[in-house]
């Protein structure tokens, strides 16, 4: 059965005997990095870990919850990877049905299909707790991963906080087509943030909608959920494709969604913590420096600026995040999911490709290794492109 939410793969992993709990207090600001680079670097990218006591908040952290081939498995609810890549190659190779018998033959899994879209529920874990009148993200224990991180004033300092494990959901204003996006965000006091989003994101195609509208752009953020639903906000997938769908798919279930409380954006209702707010265009902001995948700080860039309107949350909220920086680290593991999940799309635009390898070294998006079914010279050229 899939997990209901996020505390329930904490669970499943701690009767297994990956996660550790750290009872001593410790600071947000960088010592939680510290302690969780030198876990991920051990051998088979150490424990998750459990931070009961964080110093000036009231709310746990979790980190390295996908850090390790077992772990990201255990995410998504397959004994390995590749099942998963499995159900997609099967859903990829079905034939059209030529007769009515095929056609009855197909009724099952097109239910089955139609079982793994989006349901709205009223009621929300997420929204157990409401602030609307001072929302105040200082309250909560976000992490500062890197001495750089911030402004060049944030040095050693309790700035630089950034929210890594983000699900940011937005909405097109011409179709209503939602989309989810895993874009870090850089906080900038109690009620801004950046947003950092490229250019080719479908967040940032949204926000290009509503600057040319004029209109304000609501958006919010949530942390935590199932699993798959984490994983499903970092996919690469098209723009038609609702990730919330994908998460369905991978978890066999539906997700279950809540509207926002002070906009029509929906979110998923088991998440920890939900941020909203909306964005300005037009407005923008120096985000960054941020200590990146590659083991060097991304440049400080103006970015749009997202304005906090309410934060929800559960009573005995867990904050799940991570950090990333020179590999192993628990992104790898993200990306390895990426790289088995997605063959079989990959291999139906290049039918050539036998398979695929993204290794931890390259940090999943700088060094690809294909094998292919080289038919004539020049073949691997053309792949390549």
């Amino acid at each position: 059965m899939a997990y209901k939410n996020i505390r329930e793969y904490i669970q499943r992993i701690e009767k297994k005997g990956l996660l550790h709990r750290i009872k001593a207090e410790v600071d947000p600001v960088l010592e939680i990095s510290e302690i969780t680079d030198r876990v991920c670097k051990s051998p088979g990218g150490g424990k998750a870990l459990l931070f009961e006591k964080v110093k000036g908040s009231a709310f746990p952290v979790a980190i390295n919850l996908f850090g390790s081939f077992e772990r990201m498995s255990l995410a998504l609810e397959v004994e390995a990877l590749d099942d998963i890549a499995k159900r997609i190659e099967d859903l990829l190779n079905q034939a059209p049905p030529k007769n009515l018998l095929e056609k009855l033959a197909l009724l099952p899994k097109l239910f089955e299909m139609s079982q793994y879209f989006p349901k709205k529920v009223s009621n929300a874990p997420c929204q157990e707790v409401v602030e609307k009148e001072n929302p105040d993200l200082s309250k909560f224990p976000i992490i500062k991963c890197w001495p750089g991180d911030g402004q060049p004033s944030a040095q050693n300092s309790d700035e630089g906080r950034f929210i890594t494990f983000p699900m940011v959901f937005t909405k097109d204003p011409e179709t209503g087509r939602p989309n989810c996006g895993m874009y870090r965000i850089h906080v900038f006091d109690k009620t801004t943030t950046g947003m950092h989003w490229h250019i080719h994101k479908d967040g940032a195609r949204h926000y290009d909608k509503y600057s040319k509208l004029g209109q304000m752009m609501p958006a919010a953020i949530a942390v935590g959920g199932d699993p798959s639903i984490i994983y499903a906000s970092s996919a690469p997938l098209p723009e038609a494709v609702d990730e919330m769908l994908f998460a369905g798919f991978l978890r066999k279930a539906p997700v279950e969604m809540v509207k926002c409380i002070t906009s029509d954006i929906e979110v998923p209702a088991e998440s920890e913590m939900v941020i909203e707010g909306y964005l300005d265009p037009g407005e923008t902001r120096i985000e960054g420096p941020f200590g990146d995948h590659t083991g060097f700080y991304s440049p400080a860039e103006p970015y749009p600026v997202f304005h906090v309107t309410c934060i929800t949350h559960r009573k005995d909220m867990v904050y799940p995040t991570t950090i990333v920086g020179k590999p192993p680290m628990e992104d790898v593991y993200l990306g390895k999911a990426t790289e088995r999940i997605f063959l079989p799309l990959l291999q139906k635009i290049v039918p050539e490709v036998v398979d695929m390898n993204l290794p931890l070294e390259g940090i999943f998006h700088n060094f690809a290794f294909l094998a292919i079914d080289k038919r004539y010279p020049g073949h691997a050229r053309k792949v390549m492109s």
